[in-house]
């Protein structure tokens, strides 16, 4: 039996305690908020989206050029063993009409103290406001609300999250401490659009539903949400990652939306009616919602010019920044996959594994972000429980 430590009670890490306790070891978490899990906690407020029924082959295509690092983790832990996890701690799953896996209850909470409670019947320490500092020799340095704390351990993992919702624990301020590490930037964040002043105060807070948008080439059809600031949500973010790195290259990108991606331009001249009618009637005859009305009509007073039921199909929307990391709801960037070896060891420190959203990866939404956060927290343990069993 070794002594184990886990920084960071997220899922990557807490999966990773759970799976070095059973094999046998004493495991203690820190974590440097006040209870663990609060960006899970969070992200169940609007239903836990915990992985995607799609055959695994599309799951795996999801996270771009990390797939290859990913895949044997996601492989060994796939969608069906977090599902039957989740159903092992009493929490009942369904897949939603999208192909989205959530517990029946649609709530982090309840499967979170089931959780807790299992890993305190196996054992598991949890030590909150510990903020870990580095290393103080071969031991793990804390600062903890008694000052200074140092602690031994044969092993550690460390799931210490991205930098996104930094008020809920995953701010980054680990990435110094660590080589290898790629800059942390927003990922599935809305973006700022310059809208005018009475567009944003008539329509701010409006959905946009049944729509596509489309940006180098990439569509995707589902929802978004005018803000005051601009647009966010699903279909916003599908094309996060390339509109980021385009607004990185050129200082603004232009997306293009179907208000009516079920029919085409013919079709909508049709249901348009008679030309003496006001282009507002034209496009409410059209099926526009009010916000989508108020969309073709910004564009009209900002000089476009062309034909209504064509603008309809392909609106420019001038991007102009990415919200800021405060406001994302995961991260790109942080730990590279060159730092680390294929048990997820660091190259530099042997005997530190590291597991979830603080390694370089992004995928959409839609269960990809926490299935990846799981499989790699049980890769890690796999692969610290191996190189443990060398060295005995």
């Amino acid at each position: 039996m070794q002594e184990i430590a886990v920084i960071g009670a997220g899922p990557a890490g807490l999966i990773a305690a759970e799976t070095l306790v059973q094999a046998g070891h004493r495991v203690t978490v820190f974590d440097h908020m006040p209870s663990p899990a609060r960006k899970l906690l969070i992200a169940g407020r609007g239903g836990l989206n915990l992985t995607h029924s799609e055959p695994l082959e599309a799951l795996l295509g999801r996270y771009g050029s990390a797939r290859a690092a990913l895949e044997p983790a996601i492989r060994a832990f796939p969608p069906e063993a977090l599902i039957a996890w989740c159903e092992g701690l009493g929490q009942e799953t369904f897949v939603g009409s999208s192909g989205r896996v959530f517990p029946r209850t649609m709530k982090a909470s309840p499967l979170l103290r089931a959780w807790l409670g299992r890993l305190q019947g196996l054992g598991v320490t949890l030590k909150a406001r510990h903020r870990w500092t580095g290393w103080d020799g071969a031991a793990l340095r804390f600062e903890a609300p008694e000052g200074a704390v140092r602690f031994e351990a044969a092993a550690t993992i460390l799931g210490l999250g991205g930098a996104s919702w930094p008020r809920l624990g995953s701010d980054g301020a680990w990435a110094p401490l660590l080589e290898g590490v790629a800059p942390l930037r927003p990922a599935n964040m809305g973006f700022r659009l310059a809208w005018s002043e009475h567009f944003r105060e008539r329509f701010a807070g409006q959905p946009l539903k049944r729509i596509a948008l489309e940006f180098q080439g990439q569509r995707v059809r589902g929802e978004a949400m005018v803000t005051a600031a601009g647009l966010e949500g699903g279909a916003v973010y599908a094309l996060a990652s390339p509109l980021r790195e385009a607004l990185a290259q050129d200082g603004e990108a232009t997306l293009r939306l179907d208000l009516r991606p079920d029919l085409d331009a013919g079709t909508l001249l049709g249901k348009m009616g008679g030309r003496g009618l006001s282009l507002t009637n034209q496009l409410r005859r059209a099926g526009l919602s009010p916000v989508a009305i108020g969309l073709v009509q910004e564009a009209r007073h900002g000089g476009d010019t062309t034909p209504a039921e064509r603008l309809m199909k392909s609106l420019p929307l001038r991007v102009t920044a990415a919200q800021g990391l405060d406001r994302a709801i995961s991260s790109a960037g942080g730990l590279r996959f060159d730092a680390v070896d294929d048990r997820f060891m660091l190259r530099d420190r042997h005997g530190v594994f590291a597991a979830g959203e603080m390694l370089d990866w992004e995928a959409p939404t839609g269960g990809y972000l926490l299935q990846a956060c799981f499989s790699t927290g049980v890769a890690a343990a796999k692969g610290l429980l191996e190189w443990i069993a060398t060295r005995s």
